[in-house]
């Protein structure tokens, strides 16, 4: 009983040595994400880090370690078993998951590199003009970062929700069912099969699921941020140029206006002449009136 135990323990230190390893090396490969992103982003990859990579390593793993020897059919045909399981489990949840994790996290690096490319395509006009930048900041979202940062999200969303629809055709609704009926070749009938813990395997794969789910809205959420940002900067901008460009038409209006004022001979004495008629006028009146 003791030698069990110890070695429980030292399965759980060697799974939290490992959780901690990956995450490392996940923190170490995209912390520069963290810096480029808006808020909705930074909340995304907390909730990948907490909600999925910890939660896979630390917990997913250990819970269906058991499922290829603990599933057991109510027969003793040779091979029966294997071909029933491999028709309930066509592929392991927890690799299912990891391709998942890495297809998601993937698109981040679009980014990364994106700016990457960016400091170094300014460091080298720096070099040859002096000291002098061609970007401002390489990692503002402007220009062909902005494009890229948009596909990274469009292609994160589109990830999990290719892997929501294939767990969900694979497993029939993400139901795990504790009795199972199998008829195929070899097994000499109908047998019924049963899988390790159920239930908790259940509640694992929905709690992945919710965690996918709430990702997609995160990503979606962001688009939308982005696209609306980009459009309010345009029309803003574009009701910039119109002010200024009336401004400019009054403004050459009044100048040209003013010169030809300057510039005309005839205003002086066409003003003379009516000052002249306006003062006669009353004179004519009064004479009238006599």
């Amino acid at each position: 009983m003791n030698d069990f135990v110890q070695a429980e323990l030292v399965s759980i230190t060697h799974t939290f040595a490992a959780a901690e390893m990956n995450w490392s090396g996940l923190e170490s490969l995209l912390s520069g994400v963290n810096k480029y992103s808006t808020a909705f982003g930074r909340i995304w990859l907390s909730m990948v880090f907490i909600f999925r990579v910890l939660v896979f390593v630390v917990a997913a793993q250990r819970v269906w370690g058991d499922e290829s020897k603990d599933f057991v059919c109510n027969t003793r045909q040779p091979g029966c078993t294997n071909v029933c399981y491999d028709h309930m489990f066509p592929i392991s949840h927890i690799r299912l998951w990891a391709l998942q994790l890495i297809f998601v996290t993937c698109p981040s690096l679009m980014v990364i590199a994106h700016v990457k490319y960016r400091e170094g395509k300014d460091k080298k006009y720096a070099e040859l003009h002096h000291g002098s930048h061609l970007y401002t900041e390489p990692g503002k979202k402007r220009g062909g970062l902005w494009w890229t940062y948009l596909l990274s999200l469009v292609f994160k969303a589109g990830f999990d929700t290719s892997f929501l629809f294939i767990l969900y055709h694979i497993y029939h609704g993400y139901d795990l069912p504790r009795l199972s009926k199998c008829s195929l070749e070899p097994c000499p009938n109908t047998v019924d099969c049963f899988i390790s813990r159920p239930t908790e395997k259940k509640i694992f794969m929905l709690f992945m699921v919710v965690s996918s789910a709430l990702c997609i809205f995160m990503c979606i959420c962001e688009m939308i941020y982005l696209i609306g940002k980009r459009i309010a900067k345009s029309v803003r901008a574009q009701n910039e140029r119109v002010g200024f460009a009336e401004g400019q038409e009054l403004r050459n209006l009044d100048q040209s206006s003013s010169q030809y004022r300057r510039n005309d001979p005839t205003l002086a004495e066409s003003q003379l002449s009516l000052n002249r008629r306006e003062k006669a006028r009353p004179a004519r009146v009064t004479t009238t009136l006599l």
